[in-house]
């Protein structure tokens, strides 16, 4: 039996098969979070006009030349010009029109002269300041420029991407659909939250962590469901699932218990195994697979070892089929406190960070086993800790892998 996998080469094995979904056009109010699957090219320019800054009044330069507190000039008001309402006429010498935030500026005008600058009354502008050509005025294409890429194909569409998209008059995008996630959970003694507990009872928490963990990721819950602790009722548990779903999370039933059936299951139902066991703690009986283009992960049973695995190989490879980007931040932070590393495994320690006059530092949270669900309470990263089992000193600068939000 083959040796587990670095944790590298598993994220490498899971990218390898996990291709783009394919593009289909959403509105932008339903865009929110998914990723371009094309470039966007404006096919016009943003701004669309010249127009002013700020309200004022909208001049020649030339008529103000000399100008100041003590020489005021006084201009003739030849008419306004308002958001949505251009003025109606030039501005010719001698003149101003009055114009307003975002207005469009009059033909002739070179500049606008801010309002506080001025005094009005009686059809006549009086000017107590000589600005230069092209003061106050935003620029026709100063943002974007017509035929200009302005978003790159696998983009996220944050808030402000899609006020561009808006900006510019775009209705609809080709995006990559989110991927649609069928949850597993694996294991007789496992009984929901609200139900009465029997002898030997656990409590199902996983599935509200993995509904959270696959919303966080970008992808869609598809479904959800148990399975009992035998090779028939996982088999029966899976088979919908499979080409249904764009991926299958199984959770426990990994390892190589007699009540242990995912593997078996999986390979009866002609999912192909990419690795089983991965150098990682916690994590150590995680499992990749696929079946055409739906992905299949198992995850270990224990709470701390399913948001590890999940956070670690599942996520990149959602990232991936939406068309994203499967990096995760990292950074590097010195610890805090020692740590003793136990295994020659890479050890993934939660820790919360803080930003110090030095630069980040890391602190391991107290409790690091996999049972220990509050371990992850406030966490804000993953220090990655490879090679052999030794003691990491307070202050060594490690590799952190920030967790989102």
């Amino acid at each position: 039996m083959a040796g587990p996998i670095s944790l590298e080469d598993a994220r490498a094995a899971v990218l390898a098969v996990a291709a783009p979904l394919p593009a289909i056009e959403v509105p932008l109010g339903e865009a929110l979070g998914l990723h371009l699957a094309e470039d966007v090219v404006a096919d016009s320019p943003l701004q669309r006009f010249d127009n002013s800054a700020m309200d004022g009044y909208a001049v020649r330069a030339a008529d103000l030349a000399g100008a100041g507190p003590g020489a005021p000039v006084t201009l003739a008001l030849a008419g306004e010009s308002r958001a949505g309402h251009p003025a109606d006429a030039a501005v010719g010498p001698g003149e101003a029109i009055a114009i307003s935030t975002g207005a469009m500026v009059p033909e002739g005008a070179d500049t606008v002269v801010r309002v506080e600058d001025t005094n009005h009354a009686d059809g006549r502008v009086e000017i107590a300041v000589s600005p230069i050509p092209g003061a106050n005025i935003r620029r026709a294409g100063e943002d974007v420029s017509a035929g200009e890429v302005v978003l790159r194909s696998g983009e996220p569409l944050g808030p402000a991407a899609l006020g561009l998209l808006a900006a510019l008059g775009v209705e609809s995008v080709a995006c990559h659909r989110r991927p649609r996630v069928a949850v597993v959970i694996s294991g007789d003694e496992l009984v929901p939250p609200g139900e009465p507990l029997p002898p030997g009872g656990i409590r199902d928490s996983n599935s509200t962590t993995l509904a959270a963990l696959v919303a966080r990721a970008g992808a869609e819950l598809y479904s959800s469901g148990g399975a009992g602790d035998s090779l028939e009722a996982t088999v029966a548990a899976l088979e919908p699932q499979l080409g249904a779903a764009d991926a299958v999370v199984v959770c426990g039933g990994v390892s190589v218990g007699e009540h242990d059936h995912v593997k078996d299951a999986l390979t009866q139902l002609g999912v192909e195994q990419d690795f089983w066991r991965v150098s990682l703690r916690p994590g150590g009986p995680a499992y990749f697979g696929h079946r055409d283009r739906t992905l299949v992960f198992g995850l270990p049973g224990n709470p701390v070892s399913v948001f590890v695995t999940f956070t670690l190989l599942a996520a990149p490879g959602l990232a991936a089929l939406a068309g994203g980007s499967p990096q995760r931040p990292r950074t590097t932070a010195a610890l805090a406190d020692s740590y003793a590393k136990g295994t020659d495994r890479t050890e993934a320690a939660r820790c919360t960070l803080a930003l110090t006059e030095s630069g980040w530092v890391a602190t391991p949270k107290p409790r690091q086993g996999s049972h220990v669900i509050t371990s992850l309470l406030e966490a804000d990263c993953l220090a990655i800790l490879p090679g052999p089992a030794r003691v990491f000193e307070a202050g060594e600068r490690v590799e952190v892998e920030l967790l989102p939000d």
